[in-house]
């Protein structure tokens, strides 16, 4: 009778215990799967974050460098112009010249977000006087006006130099050039204001050099880039 008994057991299955065992192994099993899968995805967020914001970084340096590279002087204003805060340039356009500005800006969020890079690029247009008032309209700008275009955040600070005869601060007041500059491709220089009349300015240098310090965000480090000005 007992012999029966025995036998009917072990065809009847598993014990409890060993049902425990094999749900908790196969618990472990789909932890330890769920953990693959979740680095699997956070990998590739991130790989794909980092690409965009290298692309991101890419266009703008390009817009940089095709400012720098399209750079015009006129009897009206100065061709290039950096305080330190805010770079000015102008430069040739389709049908005439526009004055483009870039600058850096703390971050809406604070210091925790570092500084902003901003690009404004006014209107194009065909007249010394309208190039002169463009100008003097960007020396008061708060940093809300239409048309600034947020380039890139968490900057921490930037530094611009100018290449003469060698590297230096483009804030530098040297160089200066004693004949006035040849009348701007586009710009009716004829109709330059009175104010406009050609004094000594400094000369356009032959290369640009951007310094720009990120704060740890997307990027870390320093990026240096250099931009040889046309003749």
């Amino acid at each position: 009778m007992s012999r029966r008994l025995s036998h009917r057991n072990e065809l009847g299955g598993f014990t409890l215990v060993e049902v425990l065992v094999s749900m908790m192994i196969m618990a472990i099993l789909a932890v330890m799967a769920w953990q693959g899968v979740d680095g699997i995805v956070r990998t590739r967020d991130a790989s794909q974050a980092r690409l965009e914001h290298t692309l991101r970084l890419n266009t703008v340096l390009a817009q940089w460098e095709q400012d720098l590279a399209s750079v015009q002087e006129s009897p009206a204003v100065p061709g290039l112009t950096f305080d330190g805060a805010t770079l000015r340039l102008t430069r040739r356009a389709e049908g005439g010249m526009q004055v483009v500005t870039w600058s850096l800006r703390p971050s809406a969020d604070g210091a925790a977000g570092g500084a902003s890079w901003w690009r404004w690029a006014g209107p194009v247009v065909t007249t010394s006087q309208d190039l002169q008032n463009i100008w003097m309209r960007t020396q008061q700008f708060q940093g809300n006006e239409v048309g600034q275009l947020r380039t890139l955040g968490g900057l921490s600070q930037w530094q611009v130099y100018c290449y003469w005869d060698a590297w230096s601060n483009c804030q530098s007041t040297g160089n200066l050039a004693s004949a006035a500059p040849a009348a701007a491709s586009g710009v009716d220089s004829p109709a330059a204001p009175a104010s406009a009349v050609p004094v000594a300015r400094q000369q356009l240098p032959s290369g640009v050099r951007l310094v720009i310090d990120f704060s740890g965000g997307d990027f870390s480090g320093s990026l240096t880039r250099d931009v040889a000005l046309g003749p």
